[in-house]
């Protein structure tokens, strides 16, 4: 028995020196294989981080003989487990997860024996199938019990009952829209701007409300909104809806035009900016009337709120984000696929793909000239730069595209790369320079 605890530990050992590999496959085929947990940057933060705790926690198992009594789930994987609760995830993708995860870990596993004696391969075979079947046993024991006492919480709790309602809307199934007017207290017949909400810096869950509240306020008074409706996506994260001025048939006018009276963003014309001293970063869809619009427009957030958890992940941005979505279309567009829009910036820019720090000032000057209008003066005036400085800068940019100042003959190829870049950051920028 203890030269058999002492093979066990061994292979712990093995699966200890090729975890990052054992994570990285497992992420990809839980977020494949389960729809409902392939979700936006954030809650992919958190998958991983739950699954790699719970290999470190299972090679540990393995390792320490630890007594199953006294067994405990990891902190991550337990948040994780709150986290779909409160977004309405089924209990069911969750323990499907670990189904996956424990086939995947005894694969994993069993190719690390081949060099052991057939004599022994077999009851360490039979030992790390009961021993991993008890720990997935017990792990999913104590997190269905956290999702089930969340999902009660979160249910009985007023933000709850919004979530529910707003769920059901967002589906695209029937509906019965006056109950969940009165239910929500917002009418869904208006013109709506919607907006995803998260904490730039470090905060509590308690901070995060305060700090929600204090862009509603902002917003309802700068856009003259009609009605506001704040529904928490989980502890960190919260969708703000706003029901704009005017009637529904009405024209919907940009945040921050002119017929809209809101203040503009110095970095953004004619957007709606960050209240001072805001530590929430916001994305914004397009205002849309009805039900319709109500929809889309969240659909149009929740695709902002994707680019720039891509952008700030890649350290690009330390200050809070106020982004609308016609401010990044076209990136929204094709930020599904990140690999397809690495190729194509790199293919694109060339050398201006690169990395390093020259480079991204030369494309910042490059692509805020494009966006003037090719204009020196203009171009001088929004980045605060001498003529002679951005037209040193453009001349450097255009040198290092792959074909030079043909390159920008027909510029939009150069200018949705920029774009990308702008808004992605690291992420599809060359590798290996």
């Amino acid at each position: 028995m203890e030269a058999q605890r002492a093979l066990v530990r061994q292979v712990g050992d093995r699966v200890r020196e090729s975890q990052e590999a054992l994570v990285e496959g497992l992420v990809q085929d839980i977020r494949a294989q389960i729809g409902a947990l392939d979700q936006e940057a954030a809650a992919r933060s958190l998958l991983e981080a739950s699954i790699t705790e719970n290999v470190v926690a299972a090679i540990n198992f393995l390792r320490q003989g630890i007594d199953p009594g006294q067994l405990e789930a990891p902190t991550a994987a337990l948040a994780y487990a709150r986290v779909l609760a409160q977004r309405d995830v089924p209990q069911s993708a969750l323990i499907r997860a670990y189904r996956i995860g424990h086939q995947r870990f005894l694969d994993h596993t069993f190719a690390l024996l081949d060099d052991l004696p057939a004599a022994d391969r077999v009851p360490v075979c039979v030992e790390l199938v009961r021993l991993s079947g008890q720990f997935i046993d017990l792990i999913c024991e104590q997190v269905g019990r956290t999702y089930e006492r969340e999902r009660d919480r979160w249910v009985a709790s007023r933000s709850g009952v919004r979530q529910r309602w707003v769920t059901d809307l967002l589906g695209g199934g029937p509906v019965d829209r006056a109950a969940a007017a009165r239910a929500l207290r917002y009418p869904l017949d208006a013109v709506h701007l919607a907006c995803t909400l998260w904490p730039a810096t470090r905060m509590t869950s308690f901070d995060l409300v305060a700090a929600v509240d204090d862009v509603r306020a902002h917003t309802v008074s700068a856009l003259r909104a009609r009605a506001a409706l704040v529904v928490p996506t989980d502890e960190y994260e919260a969708r703000l809806w706003l029901a704009l001025p005017g009637p529904p048939n009405a024209p919907a006018s940009p945040p921050g035009s002119a017929s809209s009276s809101a203040p503009a963003s110095a970095s953004a014309p004619g957007y709606l900016g960050a209240p001072e001293g805001s530590p929430l970063h916001a994305a914004f869809g397009r205002p849309g009337a009805g039900l319709g619009g109500f929809r889309t427009s969240a659909r149009q957030a929740a695709r902002i709120r994707e680019i720039l958890g891509t952008r700030l992940g890649s350290g690009t941005a330390a200050a809070p984000l106020w982004v609308h979505y016609d401010q990044a279309a076209p990136v929204a567009l094709m930020a599904g696929d990140l690999p397809a829009v690495r190729d194509f910036v790199t293919s694109t820019l060339g050398a201006l793909a690169a990395a390093g720090a020259r480079e991204a000032v030369l494309r910042d000057t490059l692509r805020i000239f494009l966006d003037r209008h090719r204009g020196h003066a203009a171009t001088a005036r929004a980045m605060s730069l001498h003529r002679n400085s951005v037209q040193y800068r453009v001349h450097r940019a255009t040198a290092l595209l792959p074909r030079g100042e043909r390159d920008l003959a027909d510029d939009f190829n150069v200018r949705a790369a920029l774009l990308a870049v702008h808004w992605l950051g690291d992420a599809v920028l060359a590798t290996g320079s």
